[in-house]
């Protein structure tokens, strides 16, 4: 009894071992566990330094020098954070194309309700897939990380794949709660771009009037000049991307500075400038829209585009001032 436990705890750690290192790992042990049980030992003693060399699973895993873990605290840290970053950056560009496709290919004939949730239905399941697919490929490449590092001390790394050092301090700044910018307020910001962008280039296809009852809507006229639009449409693009950039560059601070207030001061100022340029062009409004409503509420042209463009210039001022305040306020804190 007393030899079958040994060669059954040989047996259980060698089985997980490679073949070409079993025979002498097996003589190792048993060269190691006859030098500490006793001259005259019983079961009991058997059983306590089998207990000692522990599980056999963990025995083996020291003799193959792998870890046990899929991904552990070398890299979990900086695993958990590019996860953060990537995950709603790839969830927001799907919903883009999911957004894009929903207004261009809307004709009206189907229902609104059933557009409505079938959009909310694509956008979960689609949320889903991204989620799945952004962590199964990070999981690989940092279990691959993991498996092929030589480094024995496998001491957890930085976001730049260093050793930590106290000198790593001097480069964080305390973030205070009033002054973080939170992965809700990025992905909103990311949202609305893509809304706004999709309905400044599909204008004509989804800002108008539309009629119909039952539930059911027809594009009937745009309201928008969209010639007029595409004038402008490199620079509304570059505001666009500069907007992407700068969530993306908020994303990497996690925190409003001094220097990211300047930035949205000025980004907000160049969009505002720009938008309110081209809603006092002549044509913005298409000339079938102005009819329609100026004979619908029986008002003359320059009554109703002093009313709409006015308002609208007023909205954007007051908006981009709003923001711009809210990032001097935070980045004083």
């Amino acid at each position: 009894m007393k030899t079958n436990l040994i060669e059954v705890y040989i047996q259980e750690v060698t089985r997980r071992l490679p073949e070409k290192m079993r025979s002498d790992i097996a003589l190792e042990l048993r060269s190691t566990i006859g030098d500490m049980l006793p001259n005259h030992h019983t079961e009991a003693d058997v059983k306590d330094v089998l207990n000692q060399l522990g599980n056999p699973a963990v025995l083996a895993n020291g003799y193959k020098d792998q870890p046990m873990h899929l991904i552990g605290p070398r890299y979990f840290d900086v695993y958990m954070s590019l996860l953060k970053m990537i995950v709603p950056i790839a969830a927001v560009v799907s919903l883009i194309t999911i957004i894009t496709k929903y207004f261009i290919g809307f004709s009206g004939e189907e229902a609104i309700l059933n557009s409505i949730l079938s959009f909310v239905g694509e956008g979960i399941w689609t949320l889903i897939q991204v989620g799945i697919q952004v962590f199964f490929w990070l999981t690989i490449t940092f279990a691959l990380l993991e498996r092929f590092d030589k480094d024995k001390e496998q001491l957890p790394l930085t976001s730049g794949l260093e050793k930590w050092t106290a000198e790593d301090l001097k480069n964080v700044a305390y973030i205070s709660k009033q002054k973080t910018i939170s992965k809700l307020e990025i992905f909103g910001s990311l949202m609305w771009t893509a809304i706004w962008v999709t309905l400044y280039f599909y204008a004509n296809q989804i800002i108008g009037v539309y009629e119909g009852d039952g539930g059911r809507l027809e594009f009937v006229m745009p309201a928008l000049n969209q010639d007029v639009l595409q004038q402008y449409g490199l620079i509304v693009l570059i505001i666009a991307g500069l907007e992407i950039a700068f969530a993306l560059y908020k994303l990497l601070k996690e925190q409003w500075t001094k220097r990211m207030a300047i930035g949205n001061t000025v980004l907000e100022v160049i969009s505002t400038i720009v938008f309110i340029i081209i809603l006092i062009k002549p044509n913005f409004l298409s000339e079938e829209f102005v009819v329609y409503i100026t004979n619908l509420f029986t008002i003359t042209k320059e009554q109703f585009n002093m009313w709409l463009i006015g308002g609208a210039i007023i909205i954007l001022i007051i908006t981009a001032a709003i923001n711009i305040y809210d990032g001097f306020k935070k980045a004083k804190v």
